[in-house]
């Protein structure tokens, strides 16, 4: 009797162990991971999106490269986590790549996206093979106002009560009218808008204004890796302003596409698959 109560106590002690200390991290995303090869690519999407904008760029990379596809949470129905924020993301993401032992992957990032890669390569140099910016700048406020300056303790209250207050409708109509500005492939569209109803609001207000409060103009100067910004149609009116953000990235490669809005991959989706198989099967 005393050796199986014994046993039973072990049994117990054993399954509290696991428990408690083998718990899986939980990581403030969801990943999809596809392919094989022994070179990484990590494909981030931008603010609202999912993970799924990269299902027709990752199906040309798969067969050589091992894929790893986020989706934010709270972003594009993936449960929300507390302190969403952009410095919050960037240090999880590094913390997955190390721990997860994916050595000098490339990062592909898509707007919001393309702000983390960034700010990755920055901080992390040596971590880091490639990067591909997909239509993002440095400091986004600063295209609007040069003068720009974050804010050290930024208030988000004012914006956050405004998007968590409207009503469905109004939210809706509000992103309908943003993703037209944002995609001109009408077939596209829905499921953009799609993805930013499914988001989780206070997460949106959160996200939205930290970001906006995002400069990378300065420590973008660390980045030791090649670096290709690939920037929408529109932008090549802005080219002097636009480059004069990257100045301290010695490393990048700027091409402009050829039609289209914000989601290059699919307004120009054959010039964007060109000059991406380019820069990283190079």
């Amino acid at each position: 009797m005393k050796k199986y109560l014994f046993l039973v106590i072990a049994l117990l002690f054993t399954a509290l162990c696991l428990n408690v200390f083998g718990q899986t991290k939980s990581y403030p995303f969801e990943i999809a991971k596809t392919g094989k090869g022994k070179q990484s690519i990590i494909f981030l999407p931008g603010f609202a999106s999912s993970g799924d904008v990269w299902n027709e760029t990752k199906s040309n990379f798969e067969k050589e490269f091992t894929c790893y596809t986020f989706t934010m949470a709270g972003f594009a129905g993936v449960k929300p986590q507390p302190n969403a924020t952009f410095e919050n993301w960037e240090t999880e993401i590094v913390n997955y790549i190390k721990a997860n032992k994916i050595e000098k992957p490339i990062l592909v990032g898509h707007s919001m996206g393309g702000g983390l890669a960034l700010a990755i390569a920055s901080d992390y140099p040596e971590l880091i093979n490639k990067i591909a910016v997909v239509d993002a700048l440095p400091c986004l406020a600063a295209l609007r106002d040069p003068s720009f300056k974050s804010q050290v303790n930024n208030d988000c209250t004012s914006m956050l009560n405004q998007i968590t207050a409207m009503s469905e409708d109004e939210f809706y109509q509000m992103q309908k009218r943003n993703i037209a500005m944002l995609l001109a492939d009408a077939t596209k569209q829905d499921e953009a808008i799609r993805w930013s109803m499914k988001s989780d609001r206070k997460t949106f207000g959160e996200m939205y204004c930290d970001f906006s409060n995002t400069d990378l103009r300065e420590k973008i100067g660390n980045i030791k890796c090649p670096s290709l910004i690939l920037l929408e149609f529109g932008f090549s009116n802005y080219k002097r302003p636009i480059e004069a953000q990257y100045k301290n990235l010695e490393t990048a490669s700027f091409q402009y596409s050829n039609k289209g809005l914000h989601f290059i991959m699919y307004d120009d989706k054959e010039w964007y698959l060109a000059q991406l198989n380019n820069f990283i099967k190079s």
